[in-house]
């Protein structure tokens, strides 16, 4: 079975498991268990040697600055920087985007480390404060061609990121327009207008993205019961060449093909 590592390094999963409210479960727990889904195997990762043992890596979110401390603490940035670097498939989504981003802004006084290795600008609140997460439907054209279904995904953005500007080697996969979001931060925008290099009106910032084995999204498609982009994923695994066997993946995308069908777009939570 396909191991694929989840880093795991906040929160404590088994009281998380046991009872507590939807919104207070780990983000690395819900990440394994979409992947248990797909008939794939999640495991924990939270210290540098963990790493050899898997052939691909999923960064939740969570608050960054808390995760980037306690990586730091575990002595882990050098090991995620070199597993980054080897090729192997590593996504991050919405705290894991900003590890991923070789540079970071709108962070808190005194920043924090990043793995980087995505060639992005990324904003670390973009879209301002917790109460002002929220839900949308995103185009994904890409997605849907490679993983069937239709072309829009519910997104769920919780505190969210949003990127910026990116290199000439990283796919767009998703983007929002601003002018869907009233509320946005006045600077996070004038920041964004600084990236596109003009004083006029932003239309839109980027949400997900693909260089090579990085795989980036500033929502958190783990809190749906939409399974495409950890399909999307898992042939990625295949991709870069790290031995993933083609029938896991055959049989993921049939899994999320047939749980499409017999799921509304807009089931949420995933537990049901």
């Amino acid at each position: 079975m396909v191991l694929v590592g989840v880093l795991a390094l906040q929160g404590s999963f088994n009281e998380h498991i046991a009872g507590t409210p939807f919104f207070h479960i780990s983000m690395a727990y819900l990440s394994r268990i979409a992947l248990r889904r797909l008939g794939v195997k999640g495991v924990e990762i939270r210290k540098p040697e963990q790493l050899e043992n898997v052939t691909s890596l999923i960064i939740p979110g969570g608050e960054s600055t808390t995760m980037a401390k306690l990586a730091e603490y575990h002595n882990l940035f050098p090991a995620l920087r070199e597993f980054v670097k080897m090729g192997k498939p590593v996504w991050g989504t919405c705290a894991g985007l900003i590890f991923l981003a070789n540079k970071a802004t709108g962070q808190k006084i005194g920043g924090q480390e990043l793995v980087g290795g995505l060639d992005c600008t990324v904003h670390r609140n973009f879209f301002g404060s917790q109460i002002q997460s929220f839900e949308t439907e995103l185009s994904v054209p890409e997605l849907a061609s490679k993983e069937g279904g239709p072309e829009l995904y519910r997104g769920v953005f919780i505190r969210a990121p949003a990127i910026l500007d990116v290199g000439p080697d990283v796919q767009v996969l998703a983007d929002y327009p601003l002018s869907s979001n009233k509320e946005l931060d006045s600077i996070s925008v004038s920041e964004a207008q600084d990236q596109e290099g003009n004083t006029g009106s932003v239309k839109k910032v980027i949400v997900a993205v693909r260089q090579g084995n990085l795989l980036a999204t500033a929502f958190h498609p783990e809190l749906t019961a939409d399974t495409r982009w950890h399909s999307y994923f898992l042939k990625m695994i295949n991709d870069v060449g790290e031995g993933t066997s083609s029938s896991i993946v055959a049989v993921g995308a049939e899994l999320a093909e047939l749980h499409l069908n017999q799921q509304a777009k807009n089931d949420l939570p995933i537990f049901q």
